[in-house]
Formats: C-alpha cells, structure tokens, sequence
C-alpha cells in the first residue's frame, strides 16, 4: 500500500537523501523546509505519518507539533532532533510527538521506524487474525478498532495515533501487567530499548483525556514497582 508522509526538514540535502529512501518504500513524500509551511501542508492533507524537524525555521518543530495537535490533527509525527538534552525528547512526546531520532541517525534506522510504525498500525487496526475485530464497550468508554475512534459516554476523544494503539492494547488485554520495556515492543515494536519516556509520556496524555481524576486513574492503572495495566472490567460488544 502506498503511504504519504510529509516530511518537514530545512535541510535540502538531508531531505533529499530521507525522500529517496522512503520512496524506496513507495511512499509519496512532500517536503516543507520550514515550520509555517510545514504546518499549513499537515492541516490540509490527511497524511499517514509526518517526520519533523526541531530545528526549523519559522517555527521550530516543538511549536508546529504543539499546534498540530491543538487543531487536532492526529497523524503520527517522528521527530528528528540534534538536540541531545533529554528535555527537549520528552518535551516533544508530551506535546503529542510519537516517537523521535536524535542526529546524527542512520538513514536505515529511520526507515526501520518508519516500517515498523506503519506495521503496528496496520496490525493494530486489523485486530485478531481471524478477521476484523468488533467495537467494545468498558462502561462508558468505547472502543472501535477499525474506525480507530475511542468516545466516552458517546462523545469522542481525540487521540494521536500512538495513544489510540496504546489503549487499544491495554483494552484487549485488561488485568494483564506490562513493564514499559513490553509496552515498547508491543506498540512501538521492537528495537526501541532505552525509550521508556515514550511509554510514560504517551501514558500521561491518554490519561489526561480518558481519566475523569488523572491522580486516581479508572482505566489505566499504575504497578508499582512493575508498571502499568488496564482495569479488570469485562469488556462487551458495542
């Protein structure tokens, strides 16, 4: 299947070199070389995964991720970064960034994620292998797995592609406990040792958005000590 990615980078070489390879994966793949402009694309085209920049300029990568959620665009964001503070990585996760490479990266390695990206969401979406799963209820949260739409009490929430998978994975295994090195390989894939922050940062946002009380929790639930599970609530069709 073909994919479209925008890719937001003021690097003419580096772009040129990322946009190769990534047709090489039969993507179609504008570039942006600057925040505004890279901004105005992802607001006005529904793409399947958008790989920023931090250092932009216009606006830097941090603001165009903030704002692209603020007018919910959920399309999955990767962003690359020179920055090697740890701030600046968790701070792009908790705006609502998915995943992130720190410069100097392999363009393999970027491309290892971006497949494996595109892999979780397609297994994800799919649901079992015996064909399409059914939406579900969890008392008032729902949950439809090929419309990827999560509501609560009828009204929708609005979640990145990544915490969607996140809670779609939770859901389908409720009371089981997951480390955040399992969380990892199961929803971002594997590969990812030594990003833990994505786990907790994307964790933080679900919660804010499906927890009635973020600091006593209903649906996402934290092992001490070990790390996180789902509430022990049957599930029903929708």
């Amino acid at each position: 299947m073909s994919r479209s990615i925008l890719l937001v980078e003021d690097q003419a070489d580096i772009a040129g070199l990322i946009k190769l390879h990534l047709q090489d994966l039969s993507c179609s793949v504008d570039i942006a070389a600057d925040g505004i402009s890279g901004l105005a694309a992802a607001r006005t085209r529904p793409y399947d995964l958008v790989i920023l920049d931090i250092m932009l300029p216009g606006l830097d990568g941090l603001e165009v991720c903030r704002q692209m959620r603020a007018s919910r665009v959920e399309t999955p964001i990767m962003m690359l970064t020179a920055k090697a503070a740890e701030f600046d990585r968790v701070l792009g996760l908790e705006l609502g960034a998915d995943d992130y490479l720190t410069k100097p990266f392999s363009v393999r390695e970027l491309i290892a994620r971006v497949k494996a990206m595109f892999r979780r969401i397609d297994k994800l979406a799919a649901g079992p292998a015996s064909g399409l799963e059914r939406a579900m209820q969890v008392g008032d949260l729902s949950i439809d797995p090929v419309k990827r739409e999560a509501r609560i009490a009828g009204a929708l929430v609005p979640l990145t592609s990544k915490e969607f998978d996140l809670l779609l994975h939770f859901a389908r295994n409720p009371g089981r406990v997951y480390t955040r090195v399992q969380l990892l390989d199961a929803v971002w894939g594997r590969g990812y040792e030594g990003y833990e922050h994505n786990v907790n940062c994307h964790i933080n946002r679900l919660r804010a958005k499906i927890e009635k009380n973020q600091a006593r929790p209903a649906w996402i639930l934290t092992v001490r000590g070990v790390g996180y599970k789902f509430a022990e609530i049957a599930a029903s069709p929708a």
